[in-house]
């Protein structure tokens, strides 16, 4: 009885949840919707269901996502269901109650917090269905009950992440190197897990830049929050211009892209394009054209495969192929990105990721069949370089 009331529950949580949300490009897989597998399944393939609970598929970094997910799915005969939870913790916990009750038999999810994971790891054991997180891990020494918890857990099977101190700490370096000194940083929500990581490796390139070059020093601001909407980025943006003496650098933490876009747009116009060096991370769509206009300094990102490997994860946990050792933390996949700060380093990147996929189906159905090891390589070793040796 306590299972049918909660079902119905997250039924009626979807259908509101739901109705709020914009579907990916009229796809049928979007924002709570379910989306058909392909003509060639791999074996048990058109059985599954897997779950995709993620800030925003329609954004630039999650559309990206949608689609690269959407293939593996086709390739595999996999049925989908996607919820957009706009990184808001009630909707993300909200989110995997209803994947579970819609029938889902695994969840890949991109939470914001640490603290989420708690609930949303306790429904998957008591509906038993298989989670991974993916551009997201559970710190073990910010969040232990919530890392304890996952180890406890036969369901949570792992995270797919990226190394966001060092891509911080790169970013920062970056404008450091080109003579920026005042720097201001834009966030998105208050909390999130990613974000806390990215904002150390900033801090740590400040500090030493500082320690080494006492007579030539470097500021960080304080982050000003823009959540994951363009309008709050420009807003953002230009609160930090209006407020720092001599700003000559912005760093817009991510967001999904949709923060830069807003931000970039304020300053062009304002007239600051080209006068404010602006990094950030996630790949725009016309990331050529803001590198050649000074739109954008520099960039990381390239990491929209990070859900892919996620979704391999769950795969292969669901077909009993990945089963974690007892009492540990599961499988985990460091993610690695890109850096570009020219139209010149775009433009192999946009040969092989964008205007093509960086796998073909048939390379897709093979790494379904990997060993956990031979997916963590294959994670490891995606590069331009990699995509260019196995297509041509």
């Amino acid at each position: 009885m306590k299972n049918m009331m909660k079902r119905a529950l997250a039924l009626a949580t979807a259908a509101m949840m739901t109705i709020g949300m914009v579907g990916c490009g009229g796809a049928t897989g979007a924002a709570g919707g379910e989306s058909g597998g392909g003509s060639a399944p791999a074996a048990g393939g058109s059985d599954i269901t897997i779950g995709i609970s993620i800030w925003s598929s329609t954004d630039v970094l999650g559309s990206q996502c949608y689609k690269i997910v959407e293939k593996a799915a086709s390739a595999l005969g996999v049925k989908t269901q996607w919820v957009d939870q706009g990184h808001v913790s009630e909707q993300v916990t909200a989110s995997v109650e209803t994947l579970c009750a819609a029938g889902c038999q695994g969840i890949i999810i991109c939470n914001s917090a640490d603290s989420e994971m708690t609930s949303a790891i306790n429904t998957c054991d008591e509906y038993g269905v298989y989670i991974a997180q993916f551009f997201r891990i559970i710190s073990e020494e910010n969040s232990p009950e919530v890392y304890q918890t996952a180890c406890n857990s036969k369901y949570y099977i792992g995270a797919v992440h990226e190394d966001e101190v060092t891509n911080g700490y790169t970013l920062v370096n970056l404008l450091l190197e080109k003579g920026d000194r005042n720097i201001g940083l834009e966030a998105w929500t208050v909390g999130d897990a990613t974000f806390q990581l990215r904002w150390q490796g900033y801090q740590q390139a400040v500090e030493e830049w500082n320690k080494a070059n006492p007579d030539d020093q470097a500021t960080l601001s304080e982050p000003v929050y823009a959540n994951t909407s363009s309008e709050e980025g420009a807003a953002a943006a230009m609160s930090l211009y209006n407020s720092i003496p001599n700003m000559d650098a912005l760093i817009v933490a991510g967001g999904g892209g949709d923060p830069l876009v807003g931000s970039i747009g304020a300053f062009a116009n304002a007239g600051l394009t080209g006068k404010v060096d602006v990094v950030s991370t996630d790949f725009l769509d016309d990331l050529a054209d803001q590198l050649q206009s000074g739109g954008m300094f520099a960039e990381s990102g390239g990491h929209f495969c990070d859900p892919l490997f996620a979704f391999m994860l769950v795969y292969n946990a669901i077909q009993g192929n990945y089963v974690k050792e007892e009492g540990t933390f599961g499988y985990e996949i460091q993610f690695p990105y890109l850096y570009v700060s020219s139209p010149d380093d775009y433009t192999n990147y946009e040969k092989y990721f964008v205007d093509a996929d960086p796998y073909t189906d048939e390379e897709l159905v093979e790494m379904a069949g990997y060993s956990f090891e031979e997916l963590n390589k294959a994670a490891s070793s995606l590069s331009i370089d990699d995509v260019i040796a196995r297509h041509n």
